[in-house]
C-alpha cells in the first residue's frame, strides 16, 4: 500500500491538529487533504440541492396558491406545516434594458431636467478592452481605475509519478 495514503491524517483528524503540525505535513498529504475536502464539500452541496428540491416540490403549490390569495407576485410568504413554519421567498429580479434607458436619459436631458434625479448611472470598462487600448487612451482612464485583489487560491495535485491514491 502507498505510504502517502496510509501515513497521513484523515480530514476529520486534520481539523483537530495544531496549525504547526498541518504546516509540517508533506505536500502530498496536503494535496490529498485538499482533494478530500473539496470532494466532501461537493457531495454536501449535491445533498443540499437534492433536499431543497424535495422541499420545493412539497411546498411550491401551496406557496403559489397563497401568493395568489394574497395578490403577491414576489416576496416572502409564511405558512405552517404542523409545528414547522415555512417561509417561501420568491425574490424579485428587475433588469433594465440599457439602450432604452439611454433613450429615456436623452429625453430627460432634452427636456432640461437632470436625469440623475431619476436614475443611477454606473460606468464600467472591460479590463480586456482597457488593456488593448493604445497608451494615450488608457492614460485618460488610469486615474479612475483602482485594482483590488481577490482571495488567493492554491490547488494542489499529485504528480503522475506519485501515482495518486
Amino acid at each position: 500500500m502507498d505510504p502517502i495514503a496510509t501515513n497521513r491524517p484523515t480530514l476529520d483528524a486534520a481539523k483537530y491538529l495544531p496549525v504547526c503540525d498541518l504546516l509540517a505535513l508533506p505536500a502530498p498529504h496536503l494535496a490529498l487533504l485538499q482533494e478530500e475536502a473539496r470532494a466532501s464539500l461537493e457531495a454536501a452541496k449535491r445533498l443540499q440541492d437534492w433536499i431543497e428540491g424535495i422541499i420545493a416540490v412539497r411546498y411550491s403549490d401551496r406557496a403559489i396558491a397563497l401568493r395568489a390569495e394574497q395578490r403577491k407576485d414576489t416576496g416572502s410568504i409564511r405558512f405552517a406545516d404542523g409545528d414547522v413554519t415555512v417561509v417561501a421567498d420568491l425574490p424579485k429580479k428587475v433588469e433594465w434594458d440599457q439602450a432604452k434607458l439611454a433613450t429615456v436619459v436623452d429625453r430627460i436631458r432634452a427636456a432640461g431636467d437632470n436625469p440623475t434625479e431619476y436614475i443611477e448611472v454606473t460606468y464600467k470598462v472591460a479590463e480586456r478592452a482597457y488593456n488593448a487600448w493604445p497608451a494615450h487612451i488608457r492614460d485618460a482612464f488610469t486615474g479612475a481605475r483602482t485594482v483590488r485583489t481577490g482571495k488567493a487560491t492554491f490547488k494542489l495535485s499529485l504528480d503522475a509519478a506519485q501515482g495518486g491514491v
